[in-house]
């Protein structure tokens, strides 16, 4: 990732201006806000307009000139970004700069002030306690806003943009920034669909184009620096179908599509990688090798179904296991090609522990190569919103091990998040792209944009959408989007409980 320095930003000199006076205002009055005027003012790459200055030093930027200034003078050059937090289970909202300033500077004791809808707002900064104590009050409390600087900030919460910027995946050009005895970590941005189907009827209606779905999407997938999916067909139909009319091939004309939609990584961990026989496994396996993606969760055998993948962005390492728990695909073995596989219900039997802890294993080496790790199961019952209980069991062994993120498909409906430990766990993100159009709720789903800092994961955010009638993903926003949101939220576990 390229990130322009301060050096060399037409701002560099007021910045250093900013350091100074910011020496000379905490001495006389332990105040910021004129630290933060002229920081804030500083115009971005796309020309933010600047507004007046504010009045007068407030208390709410004295607290973060406190929290800044708890340790010696920091370097000029080392800015953190502000961040507005709120509850997860909140809508994501974009603030105005000036009302974001104007909060900053003296609070605000209504959603309104900020352009958002809803009652009163109670505001929190570090002014009479810690970061930690602000975002506990913030995950449990919907009318709670927290303002913390960016690097206190984890997945648990969800930050607002200001200006139309993201404190965590544009922090250099994010409009409030203070000074910090820390540089911001290098930025890693990742994207998740959920299954991606672009066989039977897909196919059929998208025979002249057959990466026609994911043309809408694409600009957006490929703006993240890694982007993966579960892709549930084969390239190839050089064999019996398995399932009958539940087998699924797509045209291998797909692939520059997927590469132009940014995936560098597919797991065919599931129960359609194998729905023509193993010969069109194998071809699937070399087809997206020779298309230059990356495939995870399957193999020739079980030395390579169960091999991690590792992508690399500018120094920092996500490292990518995927597992099977669904069935018809079969296992792989020694000799036999098939999926990395952990049997559990409902499909394939109790919870395998001889599986779990093969699995458990591999991501626990992992964990020692890479900067965060990333597990893909396919798993859970279709057409429902719950997870299964063996989901949370497998959850919190994958967590143990290492992980950082577990991300589940299968069900076909969005499911919840939770905890497991210190991961975050998203059970299912429902049908990518599908043909399954007797049902509203196999139509809708979220992807996720996940924003990582030196590995660590700052944001797992939900975007909603509905699959139309030629089979393709479509952004949806308003009650359509909050009702989708509120299926996952409804299944949730806290703090991401509704």
């Amino acid at each position: 990732m390229q990130r322009s320095t301060d050096r060399q930003s037409s701002c560099g000199k007021l910045r250093q201006r900013a350091g100074t006076y910011a020496g000379r205002m905490r001495a006389l009055t332990g105040s910021a806000a004129l630290v933060l005027f002229l920081l804030a003012a500083c115009q971005s790459s796309d020309g933010d307009p600047q507004p007046p200055p504010p009045s007068a030093p407030s208390t709410l930027a004295s607290s973060v000139a406190s929290h800044a200034s708890g340790s010696p003078a920091p370097s000029a050059d080392y800015l953190m970004p502000l961040a507005l937090v709120v509850r997860a289970t909140r809508p994501t909202a974009d603030v105005p700069v000036a009302a974001a300033r104007r909060l900053v500077a003296s609070g605000a004791t209504r959603w309104s002030a900020i352009g958002q809808s809803g009652g009163e707002m109670r505001v929190l900064s570090t002014e009479d306690r810690g970061a930690s104590a602000v975002l506990r009050e913030v995950r449990t409390m919907s009318e709670v806003l927290g303002v913390v600087p960016a690097d206190a900030v984890d997945a648990r919460v969800r930050v607002l943009t200001v200006g139309g910027r993201h404190p965590l995946r544009d922090p250099e050009r994010y409009p409030l920034r203070i000074q910090s005895v820390r540089p911001v970590p290098e930025v890693t941005t990742l994207t998740a669909v959920g299954d991606i189907m672009l066989g039977r009827r897909v196919g059929d209606r998208h025979r002249t184009d057959p990466g026609a779905p994911l043309k809408p999407l694409a600009k957006r997938l490929a703006a993240a620096e890694i982007t993966v999916g579960n892709f549930e067909s084969t390239l190839s139909a050089a064999g019996s179908p398995t399932q009958g009319g539940d087998s699924f091939a797509a045209s291998p004309g797909v692939r520059p599509a997927l590469r132009a939609a940014g995936f560098d990584l597919l797991s065919l961990a599931n129960n359609h990688a194998g729905d023509y026989g193993a010969g069109a496994l194998r071809q699937t396996l070399d087809r997206f090798d020779s298309g230059k993606i990356e495939t995870v969760g399957a193999g020739r055998n079980l030395a390579t179904a169960r091999r991690p993948v590792i992508i690399e962005r500018d120094g920092v390492r996500v490292g990518f296991v995927a597992v099977d728990s669904i069935g018809e695909t079969p296992a792989a073995t020694r000799i036999q090609p098939g999926t990395n596989r952990l049997n559990m219900p409902p499909r394939t039997g109790p919870l395998n522990r001889s599986d779990l802890k093969r699995i458990t294993s591999d991501i626990r080496a992992l964990d020692g190569r890479v900067d965060a790790v990333v597990v893909l199961a396919h798993w859970g019952t279709q057409y429902t919103h719950r997870p299964e209980s063996g989901q949370r069991i497998a959850s919190r062994a994958f967590a143990t091990a290492g992980a950082d993120l577990v991300i589940g498909g299968h069900p076909h409906w969005v499911q919840g998040y939770e905890m497991a430990g210190s991961a975050v766990v998203v059970h299912s993100l429902g049908n990518f792209v599908f043909d399954m159009d007797f049902q509203t709720k196999t139509r809708e789903g979220i992807f996720l944009e996940i924003v990582l800092w030196d590995g660590a994961v700052k944001a797992v955010e939900p975007v909603p959408y509905v699959i139309d009638d030629a089979f393709t993903p479509r952004l949806v926003r308003g009650d359509r989007a909050k009702g989708i949101l509120a299926d996952a939220w409804g299944s949730s576990r806290a703090p991401f409980a509704r």
